[in-house]
């Protein structure tokens, strides 16, 4: 076997050990040691590389390395989680950077922070006056953290008492333009319904949509594929005909859903009886 045809199985080999070991470590169950995940992934790294392209080095050398440094990694985390001493030491504590609205310059010295880097992780959280803060805080990521000043903060609705809406996440009810069926039934909307709203925002059919997006209110997001086709006016009768569906498609769910006999019987021939005017007048809505 050739040395390029050796570097590219070792290389191959180990791209995918590194991978198994990344998802085996797995995502840590504290705060991010940034320094210390920046060192280990150097080391597991240069040892990686060295197992991929350094011919003279054993494999079994390069693997007991990796699985030796994996399992060391492990066990610092299992440590953190398990000892508060410990996790002290390995990533270190908070800082005030301000406290009482007043900037902390001993803390700042000892952090190595400068008043431009304090500026800029303030206006990261959208903040821009020193005024407005109560408390800063260099968290162990080496994120900064802030609390506004109570008057600076923004209303809430719970603030003056009034009530709103529970919502549910945002579903994807159309990707790449195929309709996911099961999901718009799930959240009790008709394909008829739905294909009006997709004609309101221009589209001439579901094939047109890249991605369509539905809230808890009923609300309808829509992307075009080529949003220079998207059409400018909304034809009325293709709409109209995407209504009256829809409004034949309720009839028939109020049917399945009353227990009363006589409303469930109104409900059927009602939709009979609006199913045999769609098609008489279905031929004078197409466009």
């Amino acid at each position: 076997m050739s040395e390029y045809t050796i570097v590219i199985v070792r290389t191959i080999f180990a791209f995918f050990f590194i991978l198994l070991l990344a998802r085996l470590l797995g995502s840590k169950q504290i705060a991010q040691l940034t320094f210390f995940d920046y060192i280990t992934g150097i080391s597991i790294g240069n040892m990686a590389a060295a197992l991929a392209i350094d011919v003279n080095m054993q494999p079994m050398d390069a693997i007991i390395g990796l699985l030796l440094f994996s399992l060391l990694t492990t066990l610092v985390v299992f440590g953190a989680l398990k000892s508060l001493k410990f996790r002290k030491l390995v990533e270190g504590r908070p800082t005030i950077l301000i406290r009482n609205g007043n900037v902390l310059e001993k803390n700042l010295f000892k952090e190595k922070i400068t008043f431009d880097d304090l500026m800029q992780g303030l206006r990261e959280k959208s903040v821009f006056k020193l005024a407005d803060v109560e408390m800063a805080t260099l968290e162990t990521s080496g994120v900064i953290t802030v609390m506004k000043k109570a008057e600076y903060n923004p209303l809430t609705p719970k603030d003056i008492g009034m009530p709103v809406e529970a919502e549910h996440t945002p579903s994807l009810i159309i990707v790449d333009g195929i309709l996911l069926d099961k999901r718009l039934n799930y959240l009790g909307y008709s394909k008829e319904w739905l294909l009006g709203e997709v004609l309101k925002q221009g589209a001439k059919n579901f094939k047109n949509v890249f991605l369509a997006q539905i809230d808890s209110k009923g609300n309808v997001y829509v992307d075009l594929y080529n949003e220079e086709e998207k059409v400018t006016q909304v034809k009325q009768k293709p709409l109209l005909s995407a209504q009256l569906r829809k409004m034949q498609a309720d009839l028939e769910g109020f049917a399945i859903q009353t227990n009363d006999q006589n409303a469930k019987q109104m409900y059927y021939n009602q939709s009979i009886e609006l199913q045999d005017l769609i098609n008489k007048i279905n031929p004078y809505l197409k466009e």
